[in-house]
């Protein structure tokens, strides 16, 4: 299958109105949001993001491309009526919809999205602490209240440099549940005040960590 790699957003608007924004296999016409970028030699071959090695692919065709380049020109060759694509097409986008419609539901709900994030864990579907969900606030005073590196303290807590960001970024700490850039009371237990949260927020901000 094709690996999806970065091409620039003015390349892309390139090649889609060369292409008439039509994937070239199936036929299917549509937004540049169904539509993507295909490598006819793969990038990691020496292919370049140059006109004559791009190709309008549907979302569906591409997933399906082969990546070796004589395969890749066999497979378009071999063309499929895009009305024949037309159900998965539908289906894939009723099922995203509903997905992130559940997702939507849940988080206004109260409950959590993604997984138990570190000092929770989901018992009977819920969030709940523990045993040992006390480091969680050790680790915020340590932070705020110490000299101390986060490497010295991500390793202190057998954590990785990044995990440690996401535990003292985590709003999930103070009760709330965040979901697509919006953010929701929580039914779970805090286990920080927002006081706390938000000094370490500010040491972060004035020590320029990112």
């Amino acid at each position: 299958m094709a690996k999806k790699l970065s091409v620039s957003q003015k390349t892309k608007a390139k090649i889609f109105k060369r292409d008439n924004f039509t994937c070239r296999k199936c036929g299917f016409k549509g937004l540049s949001d169904n539509l993507e970028i295909h490598h006819i030699k793969m990038m990691v071959n020496g292919g370049e993001d140059h006109a004559d090695n791009l190709i309008t692919l549907c979302s569906i065709c591409h997933y399906f491309s082969p990546d070796d380049e004589s395969d890749f020109l066999t497979y378009i060759e071999e063309k499929i009526e895009g009305d024949v694509l037309d159900t998965f097409r539908k289906s894939k986008k009723s099922i995203s919809i509903r997905t992130k419609t559940g997702q939507y539901k849940k988080a206004r709900d109260g409950n959590l999205v993604s997984r138990a994030p570190f000092g929770y864990k989901i018992l009977d579907k819920k969030l709940v602490p523990k045993e040992d969900s006390y480091i969680v606030q050790e680790i915020f005073q340590e932070f705020l209240n110490n000299h101390i590196s986060l490497t010295q303290l991500a390793k202190k807590h057998n954590l990785s440099v990044n995990g440690l960001k996401k535990v003292l970024r985590n709003q999930t700490y103070l009760g709330n549940i965040k979901f697509d850039g919006q953010t929701y009371p929580g039914s779970h237990q805090s286990l920080i005040s927002s006081t706390l949260f938000n000094h370490v927020q500010n040491k972060l901000r004035d020590l320029g960590i990112q």
